[in-house]
């Protein structure tokens, strides 16, 4: 582990993510149904490819290919006993490809849900939900990871739990919610929410926001939204590429590169610190994005008005936090343009 991350954040103004990592490794052969952590030792060249992607498109910091690490997850595919090797060598795969890199990068160790519901509404305990982050952390940590990244998450109780084992791996982390249910997450997380919620930590986010969802329009609100709240905290913004549609049997995300340009640029100017893609992101939408945060000056905030004109409109009413739901009807009622 290195202070890369922390280093980044102080020196740099915004910081570019990266994209998607199901959609990339998609196109390079992995079937639906498949772990794509197995390809940590199965297809270490496909994975090490898909790093370089980002960092070539010009991303500061990349996420590992350990979303789905966790023993539960992993159970689905009879590797629960491979948790320690796969997420070890998903952050060695990516220190690797730093090292190579001539320039400041960090490894962010993903981590996403366990795929369970906690107590009391499922029946996964907050003490076992503990164990198995905890073991994933630790074998991030150990293969190399510079902090922790907690993404798509929908509830608090296991946004707790990763905090909780993330502070007995002693890994400084970032944490991200989906807000993808009319502007909150799945289990009823608003914005406003979560920015509160990270500050009941005493080993609290190095920074914290949004992933995946909906469109980028949405996810641009819930970022307004954070800011809302007061926060000084970094703000995260990780967005599909538009939204998915299905096309000749598969899913296809409309957003272009030129659109994730402007999607960035707009992050930017509503207060994300660090901003990349999600679902359907590709290197070329990086690059773009990339180009459009180095050439163009801080803008002013967009107002949502702002928002739906360049980037299309909202897919629901609010944002979940009380906004005037009939405004909101009226904007996403406008046209959208997409490139």
């Amino acid at each position: 582990m290195t202070d890369s991350f922390t280093q980044l954040l102080q020196d740099k103004d915004v910081l570019l993510a990266d994209g998607a990592t199901g959609t990339n490794l998609f196109n390079m052969g992995l079937q639906s149904g498949d772990a794509p952590e197995l390809w940590n030792t199965d297809e270490p060249q496909k994975i090490m490819a898909l790093y370089q992607g980002s960092v070539n498109a010009g991303s500061d910091l990349f996420l590992t290919n350990s979303f789905g690490g966790t023993a539960a997850r992993l159970k689905l595919h009879d590797a629960q006993t491979r948790v320690r090797e796969l997420n070890r060598i998903a952050a060695e795969l990516g220190r690797e490809v730093v090292d190579k890199a001539g320039r400041k990068i960090a490894v962010a160790g993903s981590v996403g849900p366990t795929g369970e519901i906690l107590q009391p509404v499922g029946e996964l305990s907050h003490e076992l939900a503990v164990e198995m982050f905890h073991e994933q952390a630790d074998a991030l940590k150990e293969g190399g990871a510079d902090v922790l990244w907690l993404e798509t998450i929908s509830a608090p109780e296991e946004f707790r739990a990763a905090a909780e084992a993330f502070k007995l791996a002693d890994m400084p982390w970032c944490g991200t919610m989906s807000f993808d249910t009319a502007g909150r997450t799945m289990m009823g997380v608003t914005s406003a929410d979560l920015a509160k919620l990270v500050e009941e930590f005493d080993n609290a986010p190095l920074a914290f926001g949004a992933n995946c969802g909906t469109g980028a329009s949405d996810i641009l609100r819930t970022v307004l939204g954070f800011v809302a709240q007061g926060t000084e905290r970094p703000i995260i913004s990780k967005g599909n590429a538009g939204i998915p549609k299905y096309v000749d049997g598969h899913i296809h995300y409309d957003g272009t590169p030129e659109l994730m340009g402007e999607y960035a640029v707009m992050a930017r100017d509503c207060g994300a610190k660090i901003i990349g893609g999600c679902c359907g992101t590709m290197p070329d939408h990086l690059r773009h994005m990339r180009d459009a945060l180095d050439s163009r000056p801080r803008g002013e905030r967009p107002t949502l008005d702002r928002i739906v004109e360049v980037l299309g409109p909202f897919t629901s009413a609010s944002d979940g936090t009380g906004e005037d739901a009939a405004a909101g009807e009226r904007r996403s009622r406008r046209g959208r343009r997409r490139g």
